[in-house]
């Protein structure tokens, strides 16, 4: 099968297959504050590490919602990693709240602060990376028209840990049981376990 993402057809591909080609990808829990003290905390499917170094992150957010408003506001964003222990709370923040509500308060998390920069970060998280914002730009498609995402990409500048889940120096992932988006609505795997592969000489 080929098609072109346009005029695929609907018949046999009645769900745009897109997301669910491009996965897993890690969930952007992604908590801001602007500058007038309002705090925000949403998921995005559409996160990734970008660099390493220096540790570069970027979430894109289809229009401009709270966390990419905050985050051009006060030049800070951290990233949470989502758990499978905190994939109702997680969910619950994807609701859409109006503008000012605190979703850490509506999905009962308690905030813990961060040490470098003002929003506060998942105090229950096993992880999460304070960013200080490098750029914000809309993106654009192959006839450099807007497609309504803004991408907004910050450098990590605070780590935190959870030293229950390092093993031999290592971050486990399978312990920490973080989740990750999937494809069609709804859809997130749990990673449960690694395997190595041996980079070729």
């Amino acid at each position: 099968m080929f098609y072109e993402p346009a005029s695929r057809d609907r018949k046999s591909l009645p769900h745009d297959p897109f997301k669910a080609l491009v996965a897993p990808r890690p969930i952007g829990w992604i908590s801001t504050k602007s500058r007038a003290g309002e705090i925000n905390l949403a998921p995005y499917s559409f996160f990734n590490a970008l660099a390493g170094e220096p540790p570069l992150i970027g979430f894109s957010s289809e229009g401009p919602k709270d966390s990419a408003s905050f985050a051009r506001d006060s030049g800070e964003f951290v990233w949470n990693m989502a758990t499978y222990e905190l994939r109702e709370a997680m969910n619950a923040s994807a609701a859409a709240f109006s503008r000012g509500v605190n979703e850490f308060v509506a999905a009962g998390l308690e905030m813990a602060p961060c040490r470098i920069v003002k929003a506060p970060r998942v105090a229950a998280s096993p992880c999460s990376l304070e960013c200080r914002v490098t750029e914000i730009f809309a993106l654009k498609d192959v006839n450099g028209e807007p497609v309504g995402n803004i991408l907004t990409v910050g450098q990590v500048v605070g780590v935190h840990i959870d030293e229950r889940f390092l093993h031999d120096g290592r971050f486990d992932l399978a312990a920490a049981r973080t989740i990750v988006r999937c494809g069609y609505a709804g859809d997130y795997a749990l990673i449960e376990r690694l395997f190595k592969l041996e980079r070729p000489k």
